[in-house]
């Protein structure tokens, strides 16, 4: 884990939802290559656009120096690092401490990242794969494609409230792309049917991979339908939750649920003896129960 300081150098309005920072860091971004790679952003405490309160690297975690306030943090994907730059695509919208931070941004404001994590893995012998997104996830997914091999068919499955909302996207030869007028807050996501769409009972899944990324009760439902009615095996597919509808309110029920509920949520990822994806279904299984 280390911590960057980084100033904004550009702002760039891509559409009517997404602004395009550009940010340099004070040393050498250590980028994972991943096309996925995420970061932990965070942002000025008060009015201050360059009083950041950096926390600390302690081990693979951090921790915020005393006598210093917590800086409000968020998880972003890096769109593009290159020497001396980190690129970050925000989506905007009315209220959130990092959508009101974009739409102000200007250059010299100050942000603080932690070192990337990547999780795009697909198996060896790649011969097809569905990237699928709403706003919160494309930006992750034009950088996937921009690495996109000419030997693989990619089908891409695009997520925007409206035209406005258009992108850009990287052309690559054997890429389809289907733009959907639905969700990002503005009414349910048709994301998880078209994903059930696109994959089929009566597709074939050798040497195939699904990445999905978006709001967290949707892609929760195309987790479900991967893994228990296709039965794919973790190595296929890769299933983010990006963001929480309504997300201050579930996160206050999270918090309202009685301890020992709590502990016993905590107790499923201890256990290291099994596999990742089988603690998930319990983990997923037991929010479903709670109404979570």
């Amino acid at each position: 884990m280390r911590i960057f300081r980084t100033e904004v150098k550009t702002v760039t309005r891509l559409s009517a939802t997404m602004i395009r920072i550009t940010l340099a860091p004070d040393e050498d971004f250590p980028t994972t290559g991943v096309g996925d790679e995420y970061v932990r952003v965070f942002f000025p405490h008060g009015a201050d656009r360059r009083d950041v309160s950096l926390p600390e690297a302690d081990g693979d975690r951090w921790r915020t120096p005393e006598g210093r306030p917590e800086a409000p943090m968020r998880t972003y994907t890096v769109r593009a690092a290159r020497p001396g730059e980190v690129v970050v695509d925000f989506v905007v919208h009315e209220g959130g401490i990092a959508a009101q931070w974009a739409l102000g941004a200007r250059p010299g404001d100050v942000l603080g990242l932690n070192s990337p994590t990547g999780l795009y893995d697909p198996p060896a012998g790649l011969r097809w794969q569905l990237l699928a997104a709403d706003l919160t996830g494309l930006p992750a997914l034009a950088r996937l494609l921009e690495g996109v091999p000419e030997t693989v068919t990619t089908k891409v499955i695009a997520e925007i409230p409206d035209d406005d909302s258009l992108l850009d996207l990287p052309e690559r030869p054997n890429v389809e792309v289907t733009w959907l007028h639905a969700g990002n807050g503005h009414g349910p996501s048709a994301l998880a049917d078209a994903v059930r769409a696109a994959v089929p009972v009566s597709r074939s899944l050798d040497g195939g991979y699904v990445w999905a990324a978006g709001p967290a009760d949707t892609m929760r439902a195309v987790r479900r339908y991967l893994r228990k009615e296709r039965g794919l095996p973790g190595r296929h597919y890769k299933i983010i939750g990006y963001w929480t509808p309504n997300g201050e309110a579930w996160a206050e029920r999270f918090r309202s649920l009685p301890a020992d509920v709590l502990r016993r949520l905590d107790a499923i990822w201890e256990d290291t003896g099994r596999d990742e994806e089988e603690l998930r279904d319990d983990y997923e299984d037991e929010l479903e129960r709670l109404g979570l």
